[in-house]
């Protein structure tokens, strides 16, 4: 796994306190929903503003391709 590969699964088990997780179990082409990691819109919203705040990144929610964006790390 690359070191953006891992910083973002470090990333997204911070924010959402998946504490019995680390980065080397998140699988980069597994998806984010659903049967991959089972993370929900709620989740979504909380790696969004994450993203944001390491990053400086803005999502827009209204633009169709962000979905695209969180369907894997």
């Amino acid at each position: 796994m690359d070191t953006l590969h891992t910083e973002i699964s470090q990333l997204i088990i911070d924010t959402l306190d998946l504490e019995d997780m680390s980065a080397a179990d998140i699988d980069p082409a597994a998806p984010l929903f659903g049967d991959g990691l089972g993370l929900d819109s709620i989740d979504a919203l909380e790696l969004g503003v994450a993203l944001r705040k390491r990053y400086q990144v803005r999502l827009d929610g209204d633009d169709p391709s962000v979905k695209r964006y969180f369907q894997s790390v």
